[in-house]
């Protein structure tokens, strides 16, 4: 299984992890001017915040075509994290969507005072990681991990990202014993998914100062990322340490971040669709002429090349929202999967942080298999052989059950009733399943 610290393709979700309304309109430039400006942002309800919306996906006014791609990109993450084929970094680079998604709820949420909307994502983000590592870091420790004989009494002051991730929490990267129950790398690959808790904190917390840039200097704060990444990205300028990677991150998603921005502002409708999708394609068009010179032990993965990862994310997110259609509902033969789409978005937070845990244990049911009688002395020849295949199918009643166990988490720290399985069935029941149109129409693209 790869090794997802490594890998940063492996988001919030987002950790933006709340459901995404509709997007509010921006502005179209004025015939005769050059210049353009963010619409005033619609007036925010008081209760409840728009990250947290009610799970039916009909009358809660959510674009369901941004949890659409929020749900798709979570099961490419798990896909990616089973299987560790490279090209799926290309097909769909997850993290970027995520990031993009994520700013431009950002965006939206900024109308209100910033502290409380930086308090309000602090408050939805860290109880569900907090409920993660209540069962993750006694099992550390009870498989042998001695921090303060290997690391000092300084690894007490590591413990804080426990409780605040601005740095990567500490872990050891083998832990129990050859033979043990856990390979000895669990712990590096179920702590892995905070490095994108640590990055989505990173943004939240510069996202007012961002905005204020990006509504100043629109262009320049988009790229500015990318002049970043081609820095520190790429050997030039190298930062040690946790600081450093974490600078990464920052840099090689930054540019999605604030994107999402430009979606939310209306930015990209002020430019021709012909030139915004060109210059797209030359970007994403550097991004694999950057990669094919740049290629590591796992070739084609852009999760090991920064500047290719950069940019061809940012790329793929314009195409994504520039072509952007505004959904109240799933259409056609996609409505058939609305329900899982909505708890996939109520859950996002919980299937990211405990899916590598959950592959790893889907590994060892399988390994059961080999104890059944008949199973083992006549299948086993098959298990192996279809042993990532398997891991595919157990996992998804893992999560399944794992939303049940713990999912209510992200209900209580955003201040919601719990729910045991928000697929949003029981609210559209409610409102008698009638189809809501789109307030205002279709919008340009």
């Amino acid at each position: 299984m790869t090794h997802p610290s490594a890998h940063p393709q492996q988001p919030p979700l987002d950790t933006d992890t709340m459901p995404f309304p509709v997007q509010t309109r921006g502005a179209m430039r004025p015939p005769g001017t050059g210049a353009w400006e963010p619409q005033a942002p619609a007036p925010e309800p008081s209760a409840p915040e728009p990250e947290a919306a009610p799970s039916a996906a009909t009358p809660s006014g959510r674009d369901r075509y941004l949890d659409l791609l929020r749900a798709v990109a979570l099961v490419r993450v798990v896909v990616f994290h089973l299987f560790g084929w490279a090209w799926l970094t290309i097909v769909f680079p997850s993290m970027g969507v995520m990031f993009a998604l994520a700013g431009s709820l950002m965006a939206r949420s900024l109308a209100r005072p910033a502290w409380s909307v930086v308090r309000g994502r602090l408050r939805r983000l860290l109880p569900p990681m907090w409920a993660f590592l209540a069962v993750v870091v006694p099992v550390v420790f009870a498989l042998g991990w001695k921090p303060v004989r290997d690391e000092g009494i300084w690894w007490f002051l590591k413990l804080g990202c426990y409780l605040l991730p601005v740095g990567t929490p500490p872990f050891p990267w083998e832990n129990g014993s050859e033979g043990g129950f856990l390979e000895t790398s669990w712990a590096e690959q179920a702590m892995g998914p905070l490095w994108y808790i640590r990055a989505y904190l990173w943004f939240v917390l510069a996202s007012p100062l961002l905005l204020k840039a990006f509504r100043r200097l629109p262009w320049v704060t988009l790229l500015a990322p990318i002049g970043l990444t081609a820095v520190i990205g790429t050997g030039l300028v190298t930062v040690p340490g946790t600081a450093g990677e974490g600078l990464v991150d920052f840099a090689v998603f930054g540019s999605c971040w604030v994107l999402g921005f430009a979606h939310h502002d209306g930015l990209l409708r002020t430019v021709p669709r012909y030139l915004t999708v060109s210059l797209a394609a030359f970007l994403m068009a550097f991004a694999l002429w950057w990669a094919s010179g740049h290629l590591g032990e796992e070739g084609w993965n852009l999760d090991e090349i920064p500047l290719a990862q950069a940019t061809w994310s940012l790329g793929f997110c314009v195409i994504l929202l520039q072509y952007a259609p505004s959904w109240r509902q799933l259409p056609g033969r996609l409505a058939g999967w609305d329900s899982l789409v909505t708890l996939a978005n109520n859950r996002a937070v919980t299937i990211y942080l405990w899916h590598n845990l959950l592959l790893m244990a889907g590994f060892l049911l399988i390994d059961q298999l080999w104890n059944v009688p008949w199973v083992g002395d006549h299948l086993g020849t098959y298990i192996d052989a279809a042993d990532n295949a398997l891991a595919l199918i157990v996992v998804w009643p893992l999560i399944g059950l794992m939303i049940l166990a713990v999912g209510w988490v992200e209900d209580v720290a955003a201040k919601r009733p719990p729910r045991l399985w928000p697929n949003g069935q029981g609210s559209k029941a409610a409102a008698g399943g009638r189809a809501t149109p789109v307030s205002g129409g279709t919008r340009r693209r």
